[in-house]
């Protein structure tokens, strides 16, 4: 079985966004697990065009997007189709490091008329990764690799590179037996 690990990124500024712009998904970042073999079988990256907002100085600082870079991606909705139609998108489980990623497209989705990409089976990893370790507070990814004794693995706040280190994450969950099975 298969899972598609999901982050992205965003556009977003140090306070309030401009006049017009609100956030947008910029990248896509998709790392396909098998779950039997306990692997990770593929690395993807989708850059996607803003249509109402420009990239930040402080959100190329946090990710290193650039505006130029994104203007190179593709559209929202052909990004959406892209994930349906190469990545299964709509046939597998998904996970993402809490719940941002998974409104985020909704959000999205319901503002641009496109239609959701993903299997309804969404699993929130960072509070399966919490409950596992009986923590009081849900850390970010960075600091869970860290618990986990984990390297972190390119760069932080890159959406193809952060889906990367998830599974591995949602990889070592799985081998201690702390993985729920989503029912496809």
């Amino acid at each position: 079985m298969y899972l598609n690990v999901v982050d992205v990124e965003a556009t977003c500024w140090s306070k309030e966004p401009p006049p017009g712009e609100r956030q947008e998904i910029i990248e896509i970042g998709l790392t396909v697990v098998d779950l039997v073999a306990r692997e990770r079988v593929a690395k993807h990256r989708i850059l996607v065009r803003p249509a109402t907002s420009r990239v930040s100085a402080f959100c190329t600082e946090l990710t290193g997007l650039t505006q130029d870079e994104v203007d190179g991606g593709i559209s929202f909705a052909e990004a959406c189709k892209e994930l349906a139609k190469a990545y299964g998108s709509g046939q597998f489980p998904w996970a993402s490091w809490g719940d941002y990623d998974r409104k985020q497209f909704i959000t999205q989705c319901d503002r641009t008329g496109v239609r959701y990409p993903f299997n309804q089976v969404h699993v929130n990893a960072k509070l399966v990764f919490t409950e596992a370790r009986g923590l009081r507070r849900r850390p970010g990814m960075a600091k869970a690799l860290e618990l986990a004794g984990l390297p972190l693995e390119g760069r932080h706040h890159s959406g193809a590179d952060d889906a990367w280190n998830i599974a591995a994450l949602v990889l070592q969950l799985v081998e201690a037996g702390d993985w729920p099975t989503p029912v496809n």
